[in-house]
This record gives C-alpha cells, structure tokens and sequence, in this order.
C-alpha cells in the first residue's frame, strides 16, 4: 500500500513543503519511506484516490486549477495527466459522485461550488457548472467576510452534497443527479454564530452526521434526513479539553469505521480530540484529548486497517503516528517522519 501526502509549498504561506510526495505503507509495522517526491505542484493541498482507476487528483490552494495525475500500480509513482480551472480561487476540497463520472470542488475564497466531468481514463474534462454560495455573513470581522465553502462530501446514498461554509456558519445541502447540483428543499442548516463550519463527516451506518466547526471549536452532531437532504441539530459540545484556556482552531473530523469513535483535530491546543459516539441516540462524549506530537494538526486520518492514526502536524513538519486501541484511544507510539507542511494524506 502506498500514501500520497500533500503540502503546502508556497512563500505566503510560509510553507516547507515540496509538493505530492509519495511513501510505501509497511503493512505490518505502519511505517512509511519515501519512495518519489513530485515537485513543481503549487500547494497540492487536498487529494482525493480515484476509487477504481489508477489516478489520484489534487486541488491548487491559494490557485485556481484542479490536477489528475497517474498512478503507477507497481511502484506509486506519480506522473502527471491533465489539469483543468476550477472557476473560482483557492479550491480546498474535492469529491467524487459515487459513479466517478464529476468532480465537486468548494472554491473556498470565490463562494462557489464547481463540477468537472471525469473521462473514462480519469482525466479531467472542463467546468461544466458553477453555483454561487450567499449568505449573511457570521460575526468573526475577519474570517467571515463572505460564504467560504471548505467541504464538500457526497453522502453515503450519494443523493446529497453537504457543503460546511465558515463564512456564513451554514452547512448547504445539494441534491446532485445527471452530473448536476440543485439546492434541497431545506437549502442549508444554520450553525451557531461565529461556529464556522468547516469539515464533516457521516456515521457509517446510522443518519447521524457530525461537523467540526473551526471558528469555535465544537462539533455539532445532526439527523440526517437521506430522503430530503435535511439536517436537523441535536448537540454542540467542544472539541477542547475543559483545562485548555488558551486559544485554538478546530480542523479535521472523522468517524471511525465501526462507528463508535469520532476524532477531532485543534490547532492551537496541537490535539486529537477523541469522543465516544452513543449507539442509541448518537450524542458524543469525550473520551481523551491526546497531544498531537507537533504544532498545528491541520489534518489526521486512520489507515484502511484501523490499526493507525496519522497525524499531519502542519508548522512542525511532521507526520506522527498513533496506535488505535480497542476504545479507539491513541497511544503514540514514537514513530514520525519528517515531510515539510503536511495538509493531506490518503491512502492508495
């Protein structure tokens, strides 16, 4: 198995990285080594695995393209396919239809959604459309100026696109059929003021969705509705251990695979924030809240075996890696590898 870790690479974001690098996955310790670094890639800072080619995709932050690159079953070897426009600046998110026939991204700083059609080689065919995200905007005087799509997951049915926007403190929903996004009946759900919705992830059997909100660093647990798209609010609760006083910005979330554990990253507490989920009612509970090893957890994922957590500590250029017990608590287990202001990693 091999993973692809993306990074930041640019002056304004005071960046270290050298763009997609490439690491093989030692299947039963959870090491990585470095196998190829693919440079001359502006902030290749979110990837997404096609689920059945051999072609992986990356959005351009601070730009305004999306690349495809293949993928070399035998060695991971990354060689580049095409690129496309995205129609709006700084994408941060991409997500395949279930059928991988288009593309959705969230143009973070242009308010906008776009769709690009996938061909049957899994290169990029141009923007087919474009739809423009409004709203009030929420009270931060900085970060929320105007709607700022950061996510953009299709749901299990894959019926549905669930976009968190930090700007305005909605999380939108779209219908999405025939290659194209309309807005739901119930177009959005309203956070709390100055929340910032960031990212989201599902329940893997159960119609619970959970969002990290960044602003204030809290997860917001809802019903979900997959006949109507509808969200509907049942529990806030912060991602920050009661003792930390200092300041924080939530990141990443994820629900585990067997549906009992939901992590949470916090930049600025430098934490993974781990919650029980009650199989019942879905409420959360917090279980543990485990230093990052590093500064900055912009991103974290669990490996396909569930036996690791990798963590990407963006502003200490590393990559930490925790061992998962049976609770779903972390135990660092000493093991890192350098790798310069890590965003994203996905497994391959």
């Amino acid at each position: 198995m091999f993973a692809y870790v993306g990074s930041r690479t640019t002056r304004e974001r005071n960046a270290r990285g050298d763009g997609i690098t490439v690491w093989k996955v030692d299947d039963a310790t959870g090491d990585l080594s470095l196998v190829q670094t693919v440079g001359d890639l502006v902030n290749p800072s979110f990837l997404l695995k096609h689920p059945t080619l051999p072609v992986l995709y990356t959005v351009h932050g601070d730009q305004q393209q999306v690349s495809a690159l293949r993928i070399d079953p035998a060695t991971g070897h990354l060689s580049f396919l095409n690129r496309q426009d995205c129609g709006g600046r700084n994408p941060v998110h991409l997500a395949l239809s279930p059928d991988a026939r288009h593309l959705v991204i969230s143009n973070h700083v242009s308010s906008s959604l776009a769709v690009l059609p996938v061909a049957a080689d899994g290169a990029l065919e141009p923007l087919s459309q474009l739809i423009q995200l409004e709203g009030p905007p929420g009270p931060h005087r900085t970060e929320q100026p105007f709607a700022k799509p950061h996510f953009n997951p299709f749901d299990p049915s894959g019926q549905w696109v669930l976009v968190p926007d930090k700007g305005v403190d909605r999380v939108f929903v779209f219908r999405f059929a025939d290659g194209r996004l309309t807005s739901a009946a119930q177009p959005f759900a309203q956070a709390r003021e100055g929340a910032g919705p960031r990212h989201l992830a599902f329940h893997p059997s159960r119609p619970w969705a959970y969002v990290i909100n960044e602003l204030d660093s809290t997860v917001t647990a809802y019903t979900f509705d997959a006949t109507t798209g509808a969200l509907q609010a049942f529990q806030v609760l912060s991602a920050l251990a009661d003792t930390f006083t200092g300041n924080s910005r939530a990141s990443e979330v994820e629900v585990d695979r067997s549906g009992r554990t939901l992590y949470a990253s916090n930049r600025g507490e430098d934490s993974i924030a781990v919650f029980h989920i009650d199989a019942d009612n879905g409420r959360l509970a917090l279980r543990q809240s485990a230093p990052s090893e590093g500064k900055t957890p912009r991103f974290f994922t669990t490996s396909p075996c569930g036996r690791w957590c990798y963590v990407l500590n963006e502003d200490s250029d590393r990559i930490v890696r925790f061992a998962v017990g049976a609770d779903g608590r972390l135990t660092d287990t000493g093991r890192s590898w350098g790798s310069g202001s890590p965003v994203c990693l996905v497994f391959g």
